[in-house]
């Protein structure tokens, strides 16, 4: 289980706690952070749940999926060199303390 922090662009932050396994998309629906909206329910086919990871976390949260980075072509927001779809990223102990930064738009 790992802390994972959620920062919409008021700097209003999120805190959450999410089991081994689940994706950082499920950790923020199930807590109600209504700024992913994970239209495709997570499979990866609509890239309604865009986050900016943190940087230090970059190697961390695992690698970026060929039909992950041709899905992030297609997002609202400004693609940047750490962007993701949050259904893709697994939580692992070694992302405790992680900050998710919500794009403006999805």
């Amino acid at each position: 289980m790992a802390k994972i922090i959620y920062q919409k662009n008021s700097g209003e932050q999120t805190e959450v706690e999410i089991s081994n396994g689940q994706t950082i998309m499920e950790g923020a629906v199930y807590n109600g952070i209504s700024e992913i909206l994970a239209e495709c329910g997570g499979s990866c086919a609509c890239a309604t749940c865009h986050i900016y990871i943190e940087e230090s976390f970059i190697d961390k949260a695992g690698p970026l999926g060929d039909y992950e980075d041709d899905m992030l072509e297609e997002t609202a927001s400004t693609r940047k060199s750490n962007s993701r779809l949050s259904c893709q990223v697994r939580v692992n102990d070694d992302l405790e303390g992680m900050i998710v930064y919500l794009p403006e738009n999805q």
